[in-house]
Formats: structure tokens, sequence, C-alpha cells
């Protein structure tokens, strides 16, 4: 597994393996020869170890992932987009050295798709973003208490209009876990939310398989006691 992580005018890539790095090298040289890469940029470790050194940084311990008292407390904005096509060179000489280093600009994370993701059926299970998609993208703004948030925000929001040309359409498609509520949000009528509001955020999340969620979701808790702004609503009745 390979990601990119995009911001100011810097790309890092950022990859597990699970091997060895005798094996990763000569790999690594075949397929990707533009990263340079070298058995000094490999780190052998357990599997539970890369947790700590992915997400908390480098000198990161396995004590640290028990530490719950976070003082990095930033604001954060997610959104999301999923790539069929190659996004143009000049496009990314435009994202790297104009987009990324605007007043208030955030990151990209980008995650490779292909394998077994896209060789598991659609309608295998609620996740759907499989056959044909090349990688997902994550916009991150992050702002500190009151301070910058209208500029993180506004770019956010031009950023994801800019991408609009270079990803998934009808529906321009995102992941769940990177909750967005720009695309959507319930409507709530009679105490219960309603399935044609719910339709026009989840299918972006689940395409074809919101329907089925919210025909389950009839049938398990009808009276939609568990929700939030973007739950999936209860579908009871004919369908």
């Amino acid at each position: 597994m390979i990601r990119i992580l995009a911001m100011g005018d810097t790309a890092t890539f950022e990859a597990m393996y699970l091997g060895t790095c005798k094996t990763l090298t000569p790999l690594m040289s075949s397929k990707f020869p533009e990263l340079g890469m070298n058995s000094s940029h490999c780190n052998e470790m357990p599997w539970i170890k890369t947790i700590p050194f992915i997400h908390l940084g480098k000198q990161a311990t396995l004590v640290d992932l028990l530490n719950r008292n976070n003082s990095f407390k930033p604001f954060a904005e997610y959104k999301s987009d999923y790539v069929y096509q190659p996004v143009p060179k000049p496009v990314w000489a435009q994202i790297l050295y104009g987009w990324l280093v605007k007043p208030g600009a955030g990151m990209m994370v980008m995650d490779p798709y292909g394998a077994t993701i896209s060789a598991t059926p659609e309608a295998a299970t609620p996740f759907p973003h499989r056959k044909g998609v090349l990688f997902n993208i994550q916009y991150v703004s992050y702002w500190f208490a009151e301070a910058g948030g209208a500029a993180a925000l506004q770019w956010s929001k031009d950023m994801y209009k800019f991408m609009e040309p270079y990803v998934s359409k009808n529906p321009r498609q995102a992941y769940a876990n990177y909750r967005d509520i720009d695309l959507g949000r319930n409507e709530v009528v009679n105490d219960i939310s309603t399935y044609n509001s719910g339709k026009i955020w989840g299918e972006k999340y689940f395409k074809g398989n919101f329907q089925r969620l919210a025909i389950t979701k009839g049938k398990v808790d009808p009276q939609d006691y568990f929700r939030n702004e973007q739950s999936i609503p209860p579908l009871v009745g004919k369908y």
C-alpha cells in the first residue's frame, strides 16, 4: 500500500509492505523508479508498531496509543472524492504550486485502490467504491481555535469545486468515514428522518446500496431512534 500526502509544494509517499526491506527495495526500484527508494528509506517493524509510526509520528511508541489526552486540538473539515481517470499533469502542477500554497490551504491525502478492493462486487458490502477506482482523495483543512477558520473553510470549498471535472460523477462519490455535512443533512418529519432527504447524501457514500441500507434500517429501527444529521433513514413499506 502506498499513499501520498500533499501539503504545501511537497508530496510525501508513505508505504506499508508485508515483507522485508530486502524484497521491497528491488520491487520499488522496478515498479516506481521515479521515487528513488533505497534501503535507508525502509523501516522493518511488527505490524502493531506501524500504527503509532504512521499516525502519531516516527518517534511514537505503542504506549502513546494509550494516551487519551491529545494536546493537538485543531478544528478540521474533511471532504473526499473518488478518481476513475488519471488527473492530467498540468492539473497536478496547479494543485501543488497553486492550491496547496494558498492562504488557509490544507492538505490532500491520496490512497490507491485496485487489487482485492476492486475484485469484490459493488453490492457485496455497503462499501461500493470498487471496480475502476484509481484512488481516493481526502481534503483536510485545519485551523486552531477561532483563528483561520474562514480561510481554511473557503479553501476547502474552492478546492473541492476545482476538482469537480477530474473526479467521479452522477453521483460525485464520497467516503462515508470522512463525514461531509456539506453533502446534505437529513430532514426530520414527524420525528423520523425522510428517505428522500437522506438519498441526497446517501447515494454519494453508498451508491446503489443506500436503498438496501434504508430498508434494513426500516426493519431494525423503524422509529428512527438512533439518528444524526447523516444517519441512514428508515425505509418502510412499499419500495
